[in-house]
């Protein structure tokens, strides 16, 4: 299985598109700010929407989808 996942910040909706094959380690490693990176800087730890798909070709496509959404 794969997800594709949303994660926000707490202090000012900074938003982060991902895609994971195990959810619950992803987010972990987020939260733990195990992960250097964009989700680090942005101090990005609040899971708002997940998706699940068997096709990582599936979740691919949604993935980038999701990044092209207009952010107002």
């Amino acid at each position: 299985m794969y997800w594709v996942y949303i994660l926000c910040s707490n202090k000012n909706g900074t938003l982060y598109v991902g895609i994971t094959n195990n959810i619950i380690r992803r987010v972990y490693e987020h939260k733990q700010k195990i992960i250097k990176g964009f989700t680090l800087k942005y101090n990005i730890t609040k899971l708002v929407y997940t998706e699940e798909f068997t096709d990582i070709q599936e979740a691919l496509t949604r993935k980038k989808n999701l990044k092209k959404w207009k952010r107002s």
